[in-house]
């Protein structure tokens, strides 16, 4: 079995809920009101960036663009677009963005164009509800060097708008954290570096997530 089939069925293990919090379905809206609306967009690339003990450069570029560019195939098998949604989903994301209770999640399962995530003001879905949000996943990164060893960075950009195309808040940054197991070597448990680079991209997001309410928080105040 090849190492691209082993990835897919490990992936399924992969993504489940956090915890019974997660599982939990949102809260109704007060009687009368509206729902608001929470839509999602997985990141559009994956990026792979290794660095030796020339610490960069082209020259240091070229020696592992081999093992970049199967980084990168490994990433986009393991954390598609529907499994980077999965994974989202199975966090309590109304909770970790501080969310009103009873906002309605909608996935949007084909990426936005990476060049056009900032450019463009507006919604980018077309709805009319009076209360909406748009959590963009803009870049998955995995990094190796020589002395911080690997890690898995992802750019995440919440934007809440009123009732109108404004953007009333707008908070991007990134979330990042240590890998231990993946890329896997050769021979080593697939499954296991599978389950890493989900549960690290959940850790992520988990990690923007605590700044951005605090972010919100000031802003209110």
């Amino acid at each position: 079995m090849n190492l691209h089939r082993r990835m897919a069925i490990a992936i399924a293990a992969a993504i489940l809920p956090a915890s019974p919090l997660a599982a939990q379905p949102p809260a109704p809206a007060a009687p009368g009101a509206a729902p608001c609306e929470l839509h999602l967009w997985p990141a559009e690339r994956m990026r792979s960036m290794s660095t030796g003990l020339l610490g960069g450069g082209l020259i240091d570029a070229a020696i592992h663009a081999g093992r970049d560019a199967s980084n990168r195939s490994q990433m986009a098998s393991a954390l598609d677009s529907p499994s980077q949604l999965d994974a989202l989903q199975s966090l309590n994301l109304i909770h970790e963005l501080g969310l009103p209770e009873g906002t309605v999640i909608i996935r949007h399962e084909t990426p936005l164009e990476r060049h056009t995530i900032n450019s463009i003001k507006t919604r980018r879905a077309d709805s009319t509800a009076r209360c909406y949000y748009e959590l963009q996943t803009a870049d998955v990164l995995y990094m190796k060097r020589a002395i911080y060893g690997r890690s898995l960075r992802t750019l995440f950009m919440l934007r809440a708008f009123g009732d109108d195309q404004h953007i009333d808040f707008e908070y991007k940054a990134w979330g990042g954290n240590g890998l231990h197991h993946f890329p896997p070597g050769e021979g080593e448990d697939v499954t296991v570096a599978i389950n890493e680079l989900v549960d690290v991209f959940k850790a992520n997001f988990q990690e923007y997530a605590r700044n951005e309410r605090e972010a919100s928080s000031r802003r209110r105040h």
